[in-house]
């Protein structure tokens, strides 16, 4: 996998994370009603997504999902 940071021009290495991932994942889903503990479960799925796939994996799931 390369450096993910030079896919996203002008991005600064230090402007983004897993965790800031988690955050807007957490913020969507606080703004659309989830409880905390679906909250909870999402984000601590996350951490195994993160280790399991690259973010070639996961561009390419966005991209070929109905959503």
């Amino acid at each position: 996998m390369g450096n993910a940071f030079g896919m996203i021009p002008g991005l600064k290495t230090d402007e983004w994370s897993n965790d800031a991932c988690r955050g807007y994942v957490i913020m969507a889903m606080e703004d659309c009603g989830f409880s905390k503990k679906d909250i909870r479960r999402v984000v601590g799925q996350l951490y195994e997504v993160f280790d399991l796939n690259s973010v070639e994996d996961a561009k390419e799931k966005y991209h070929s999902s109905p959503y």
